[in-house]
């Protein structure tokens, strides 16, 4: 009986378990988090929602955008024309309202940490707290620079992907008490690469009070990667205030959020890596690029071939 164990329940591995569900395969997810979908993520304050990962997904590709239409459908997600002319889809009401539709009917398993993998026979066991599962077939998920370490050194696919560089990126979630106006432009060489007022996307609250999520640029984030969380907020807030012309005195609510593998600054250049049995694979974003399609790509490929294998 074909058993297929995938850890990791961002994009790539909801991508990869959909695609398997739908061929007629049962697969399970494990993840460590209490919520699924990685950067696709909001973090919610009393009526607020800060999208504080991916604030949007634009795709150009065709069997993504189907999917994407799918989640429109069920009321999911929705199209943000944010005045730039390109089509964008949101999650309804958050970010996260896209993971969780596209887990509908898969087996997740989340607050699961995976803490060691074993061959066991013509297949794999899986250990976590006390108790394991045995599956046929693996699909990691996680970021590339973490494989070395669940895997060990000496692994055969940790050599082929070892290339791969990624980016960390701090991030800024603030509630402001009114609504300021933001058109000016960002400098070159400021510490803040991009600030979005959540409220402009579509379903979002509409109060007196307003989301802004900001993310810091590569020198801030490199200086102050290390610092604690509130440490940070406190650092990037001037930033934000200064670029709304606000005073701190408006700002209701300010948190920040550390991404240590935000960006894939080196991709592979292949969808994913696997053993020559095809026992285990490796995927993610990382295989292809940064953006949200990336990950569903390097996923569904990961199934396809799953799948081609005639399982």
């Amino acid at each position: 009986m074909t058993r297929i164990a995938i850890i990791g329940a961002g994009i790539t591995g909801l991508a990869c378990a959909k695609t398997l569900k739908e061929a007629g395969f049962q697969p399970v997810l494990f993840d460590k988090g209490r919520g699924i979908g990685g950067r696709v993520a909001t973090r919610r304050a009393d009526n607020l929602h800060f999208d504080h990962g991916a604030p949007y997904i634009h795709t150009n590709d065709d069997n993504f955008s189907y999917v994407l239409r799918g989640l429109i459908d069920t009321g999911n997600a929705d199209i943000w024309d944010d005045g730039t002319g390109r089509e964008l889809i949101v999650g309804t009401p958050g970010m996260s309202s896209i993971p969780k539709g596209l887990a509908a009917g898969l087996d997740v398993r989340l607050g699961t940490q995976i803490i060691a993998l074993r061959p066991n026979g013509s297949g794999w066991r899986l250990f976590y707290d006390d108790v394991h599962y045995d599956a046929t077939h693996v699909v990691l998920t996680i970021p590339a620079p973490q494989i070395k370490g669940f895997l060990g050194e000496n692994h055969s696919l940790v050599k082929l992907v070892s290339d791969v560089q990624m980016s960390p990126d701090l991030t800024l979630m603030v509630a402001i008490s009114g609504n300021p106006l933001n058109t000016r432009p960002m400098p070159e060489g400021y510490s803040l690469v991009s600030i979005l007022q959540e409220c402009q996307k579509p379903f979002r609250p509409q109060s007196n009070t307003t989301a802004w999520v900001a993310h810091a640029n590569k020198s801030f984030t490199q200086a102050h990667l290390e610092g604690d969380l509130p440490s940070i907020a406190s650092k990037m807030l001037p930033f934000l205030c200064d670029h709304l012309n606000i005073s701190n005195d408006c700002v209701t609510h300010s948190v920040a959020h550390r991404w240590l593998y935000s960006r894939v600054v080196k991709p592979l250049g292949e969808p994913f890596v696997r053993t020559p049995n095809a026992k285990l694979y490796l995927g993610g974003d990382w295989c292809i690029g940064s953006q949200v399609e990336d990950a569903w790509n390097s996923g569904a490929a990961i199934a396809t071939d799953l799948i081609e294998q005639g399982l």
